[in-house]
């Protein structure tokens, strides 16, 4: 009989959430490496150089690898043998164990979760509560593994209940190029079939932990389908040409993971749920000793790199450009953007189309004539930091404001994560604006641009208030120009071609 002392348990919960939020895998750096180092596609290769960078940087300054630090999965094994030596039940010991991390003081990690999702959507404030999956199995251990998945790429989460005789590579490669840039690929596909609707969900969650090993599957084959299906589905995804942040390239995903399960003969259920840049899950066993011990990587493990710009990198003061200046970007250019720019994501847009729709003006301080708003909900800053870890959001949530935006504040651009859709891109067009598009998954370096930063407006919605900030070379990618052409559209074109991909299947 093994006692498991509830001290012990929460703060092997917190403390893995604190190392997660910091250190990247082993596994995923090494896949970043090899695909950063083939990889011909100078847009994704500068992605891709970012990420890295980012990376090495939370390793060495113990602070969040991307400013959405996610909502926490947590799924436990306990053994039947085990004694509780407590007097908090499991799940609110796990959620103690949330809350300690996500406050601790010297590594603020954000607070995403929302209470009443279809009412309020009011911030619990601590991140809490976790989403956890418990089964009880034989043993005298506690078995933890632990995720905290950000909202770009779960929102890209997919579920499909196929006909037994479809085909499981049809559904994904008509889906992927489906699910946009959001996700911020490069990243590991988890993909669950079998069981029931909410089984195969879970299975696809459940392999998004798993270590990156497709290489060495390649060298030793394949034993079974599901082995068949990875080998098939990663080469196939990659062919189509999506890229590093959907901007074109070889490397999509790093690898593909499929868990299954026996189901109904009527049935085919499958889920597919993308892991991102920002890949953060830990793993840990208790077993009476003491709370879980997880050693540090090496900073070795990370590869000496620096950015890569080109020659095609122009400087950009944001408080002097011009209309006739935005005119002249061309796609896919790189620009360091300087000067001062406001923030402005889901709920301030939304409430801003309630002031608009009252027939009320914007707040004292946000004036968006002939200025920059950039998609992000900072991390708060710890110690000496202007600002916490800052980097995009996805854009395409703000499309429907898009229009709303240009015509009635005077608005010249707009700074997110991934490609825009049709709506947004029609109204860059007509408004002779410009869509610019920052590294997911680089938030820390991004933060080392701004140097200033305030709060301007609607400070009770937290991380989604108005920020101003001030910033210096911030590195951004023209991703949809004057003319509304979009390097999310031509440049995995381009590459697909290059390749000699397999077309995108219509239809999804």
């Amino acid at each position: 009989m093994t006692v498991i002392r509830q001290s012990d348990f929460i703060q092997s919960v917190a403390d893995a959430l604190q190392y997660i939020s910091y250190y990247h895998p082993k596994d995923f750096v090494q896949a970043v490496t090899a695909a950063w180092e083939r990889e011909e596609s100078p847009a994704a290769r500068d992605a891709m150089a970012q990420i890295l960078i980012n990376s090495r940087m939370c390793a060495e300054g113990r602070r969040p690898i991307c400013q959405d630090t996610g909502i926490v999965t947590v799924l436990l094994r306990i053994g039947m043998d085990v004694r509780w030596e407590a007097d908090m039940g499991v799940e609110d010991m796990v959620n103690e164990g949330v809350r300690r991390a996500y406050g601790h003081a010297d590594n603020i990690l954000r607070a995403s979760v929302l209470a009443d999702p279809a009412g309020a959507r009011r911030n619990t404030g601590d991140n809490t509560p976790a989403v956890i999956h418990t089964r009880i199995v034989p043993g005298d251990t506690v078995e933890v593994e632990l995720a905290a998945k950000g909202g770009g790429s779960e929102a890209k989460s997919k579920f499909a209940m196929l006909n037994p005789s479809d085909s499981v590579v049809d559904w994904v490669l008509k889906t992927v190029p489906t699910m946009g840039a959001g996700w911020c690929p490069p990243g590991i596909l988890g993909i669950g079939i079998g069981g029931t609707a909410e089984k195969a969900m879970l299975m696809a969650k459940e392999a998004c932990m798993e270590s990156i090993d497709i290489h060495e599957l390649k060298e030793r084959g394949p034993q079974n389908r599901a082995e068949e299906l990875r080998l098939e589905i990663f080469d196939k995804v990659n062919q189509l040409g999506i890229g590093a942040q959907g901007l074109g390239g070889l490397t999509t995903v790093l690898d593909v993971k499929i868990r299954d399960f026996p189901t109904h003969a009527a049935n085919l259920p499958v889920a597919m749920i993308p892991n991102c840049a920002a890949t953060r899950h830990a793993h840990f066993v208790l077993d009476g000793s003491g709370p879980a011990a997880l050693t540090p990587p090496s900073l070795d493990d990370w590869p000496a790199i620096t950015r890569e710009t080109g020659d095609n990198v122009r400087r950009v003061n944001l408080d002097t450009v011009t209309a006739e200046d935005v005119a002249s970007w061309k796609p896919g250019e790189t620009l360091l953007l300087s000067g001062s720019m406001l923030t402005g994501r889901d709920a301030a847009h939304k409430r801003i189309a309630d002031l608009f729709a009252r027939g009320e003006s914007l707040p004292d301080g946000v004036d968006l004539r002939n200025r920059f708003i950039y998609y992000v909900g900072p991390v708060d800053p710890v110690r000496d930091e202007v600002v916490g870890p800052a980097g995009p959001t996805t854009a395409t949530r703000m499309d429907k404001f898009t229009d709303m935006m240009l015509e009635k504040t005077g608005l010249l651009g707009m700074i997110g994560k991934a490609e825009r859709g049709p709506t947004a891109i029609e109204a860059i067009r007509k408004h002779r604006a410009v869509y610019l598009m920052a590294v997911g998954g680089a938030a820390y370096l991004v933060s080392k641009a701004i140097r200033r930063s305030r709060v301007v407006a609607f400070e009770d919605l937290g991380m989604e208030a108005i920020h101003e900030f001030v910033v210096e070379d911030m590195p951004v990618t023209v991703a949809v120009d004057a003319n509304g052409e979009s390097v999310h559209e031509t440049g995995p074109r381009e590459w697909r071609a290059r390749i000699g991909g397999i077309p995108v299947i219509e239809g999804a």
